[in-house]
């Protein structure tokens, strides 16, 4: 595969190292010249001096003909500027992240479907370490097609599982309310304000995107002076 980093943050290193070591074609993208100095003896991958945020930089890497962009910069917004431009440009899948829990809604309005957490994720981890349970990522479980797709519910979707009429190749696997985890069946009742997660087909994801995070309505009102 051939797969582009924009950033050459911890995580862009320790991941590039590992890809690399499978074979894969790796592209860092880094705005710091003198980082890229730093780390380009330790790691065999190709090096392009610039802002990925740009058009005319990420062009360089021909989109079409890679496979997944990962953002890993230290900021939340150019990851979102290069995750939107990427999709774009046409790179076959878009990962993001993002520290700032509070931008989670924006992007999720936005389609960007792959956003990763980094702070979530250790918060879970260190949380199981102290329960003693089994530290196994369960998203790092789902192979090809299937995909995690979550929301919290609204008023329209406080009705029974059967009801919210979910394709076949989905399912509403469990839920959390007031912060406790329950399984779902086609009887459960759901409530305003829990927490869904559904088991799915990549191919759903821009339909629930639509449904359940669709683009706030700008109003082109001029506004009264």
């Amino acid at each position: 595969m051939r797969i582009v980093f924009s950033g050459a943050s911890p995580l862009t290193i320790i991941t590039a190292k590992t890809l690399i070591k499978q074979g894969h074609e790796v592209i860092i993208i880094e705005v710091d010249k003198e980082k890229i100095d730093q780390i380009s003896d330790e790691l065999d991958c190709s090096f392009l001096h610039g802002d990925s945020a740009r058009p005319a930089i990420l062009s360089q890497v021909n989109p079409k003909n890679s496979d997944i962009l990962f953002c890993l910069t230290n900021s939340d917004q150019i990851n979102i500027i290069t995750s939107l431009l990427g999709r774009s440009m046409g790179f076959k899948r878009v990962i993001t992240s993002i520290e700032d829990t509070d931008l989670v809604q924006l992007c999720r309005e936005l389609g960007l479907e792959d956003t990763i957490i980094p702070v979530w994720a250790m918060s879970r981890h260190l949380d199981n370490m102290v329960r003693g349970l089994d530290n196994i990522n369960l998203s790092a479980l789902l192979k090809e097609d299937a995909r995690f797709f979550t929301f919290t519910a609204g008023e329209e979707d406080a009705v029974s599982v059967s009801e919210l009429g979910l394709p076949k190749d989905a399912k509403l696997i469990f839920y959390y309310r007031d912060n406790k985890f329950n399984f779902a069946d086609d009887d459960t009742k759901l409530r305003k304000g829990d927490e869904i997660v559904i088991l799915t087909h990549c191919k759903n994801l821009p339909d629930f995107n639509e449904r359940w995070y669709p683009p706030k309505k700008v109003n082109d009102k001029n506004p009264k002076k």
